[in-house]
């Protein structure tokens, strides 16, 4: 479910948000994958390219197709990676023919397709036969700490808040029902692992920083409080996030990987 507070436009701002991490982790989901030389890949949700670049970077890869419904993302991830095919398409209707790809993958976006089963079984769909459907997507609930913090602190100060936390409005962040819906969409041998970094500020104030601009919904809904509500939050949320003695801040950020083969014939 998206919300008016989320606008996955800018591929800058996103980038100042979050894309300092999700390069990162996309490099740790490839050293997880392992995959051959000399594949076809479609990157479902490709966004601003992070991990299209790690493909591209990590393994030579015979074509790298690239969708999302975002034409400004496209035209950044075409800016940084020229060689890439970029499409606007449906995540849950692909215009692309069975049996197409050799991996079919998606990184940090499955969680915001409505009906990710649909997507899946897409995926599943124009993967070939022994080929293999990986995805990655933050832990929000859990162990995504840059946001959960904040999210838990908004919802401790206002109940409106817990409808927007990323932990409630994504159920399928978690292992258990990952590999149900992989097993459910008929793919094989299939594997959820933990992709783990760390996300380090020097002190509270560079943390807080990252919620006064943009339009994603954690800063859009600091945003969109009164002063005296956003200052409540602030020293609320400085109160409950772990520091260190000398006020620098270490965060984990997980997101859970999960992949399956496509059986043969």
């Amino acid at each position: 479910m998206t919300t008016p507070l989320e606008e996955w436009a800018s591929g800058d701002a996103y980038e100042q948000f979050m894309g300092r991490w999700s390069g990162e982790i996309a490099r740790l989901f490839m050293d997880w994958l392992q995959p051959a030389v000399g594949l076809s890949w479609l990157d479902m949700g490709c966004g601003t390219g992070a991990l299209s670049r790690a493909i591209s970077a990590t393994t030579e890869a015979k074509i790298i197709v690239g969708i999302d419904p975002s034409l400004d993302f496209l035209r950044y991830a075409g800016h940084r990676l020229p060689a890439m095919c970029l499409a606007t398409a449906d995540a849950s209707a692909l215009p692309i023919t069975d049996n197409t790809f050799d991996l079919c993958v998606s990184g940090l976006a499955l969680n915001f397709v409505p009906e990710p089963e649909i997507a899946l079984r897409e995926l599943a769909r124009v993967v070939k036969p022994g080929g293999v459907v990986a995805v990655y997507i933050w832990d929000y609930a859990d162990k995504m700490e840059y946001l959960r913090y904040f999210w838990d602190a908004a919802s401790d100060l206002d109940t409106k808040a817990r409808s927007l936390h990323e932990g409630n409005r994504f159920p399928i962040c978690n292992p258990q029902t990952l590999m149900e819906l992989w097993s459910d969409s008929g793919l094989r041998d299939v594997v959820v692992h933990p992709l783990d970094a760390r996300m380090m500020f020097d002190d509270f104030d560079s943390y807080w920083l990252s919620f006064t601009s943009g339009s994603f919904p954690a800063p859009q809904y600091a945003l969109s409080l009164g002063t005296r509500e956003r200052e409540l939050l602030r020293d609320h949320l400085q109160k409950t996030i772990p520091a260190e003695d000398d006020g620098s801040i270490h965060l984990l950020a997980r997101a859970w990987a999960v992949r399956g083969i496509k059986a043969p014939g």
